[in-house]
C-alpha cells in the first residue's frame, strides 16, 4: 500500500470525513530537507469532519498527528493541513 492510501485509510478510519484529500507532493520538494528518492515524504491533505468540531485549529492538529503518529516517524517528512469541521 502506498504511504497516500495507508494516510487516506487511517484518516478516514479515525475521523469518519465528509471529504479527504491527500496529495503528494514531494516532487516539489526534491533536494530539500527530508526529501528521499521514490518520494512519500512531502503530503497536503484537505479534510472535513464532525469530529473537529468545537475544536480549534491546535487541537485538529494534534488530532490528526497523533493519528498519523507512525507514518510521521517513519517516512512522512512534512504534512500541510488544511482541516475544517463539517
Amino acid at each position: 500500500m502506498s504511504m497516500k492510501d495507508t494516510i487516506a485509510s487511517k484518516l478516514t478510519a479515525e475521523f469518519s470525513p465528509k471529504l479527504l484529500e491527500v496529495i503528494d507532493e514531494s516532487h516539489l520538494h526534491a533536494g530539500h530537507s527530508g526529501w528521499r528518492e521514490g518520494g512519500e515524504t512531502h503530503f497536503r491533505i484537505r479534510i472535513v469532519s464532525t469530529a473537529f468540531q468545537n475544536q480549534n485549529r491546535v487541537a485538529v492538529h494534534r488530532m490528526i498527528n497523533k493519528a498519523l503518529s507512525e507514518e510521521l516517524e517513519q517516512r512522512v517528512h512534512a504534512l500541510a493541513i488544511d482541516a475544517r469541521a463539517e
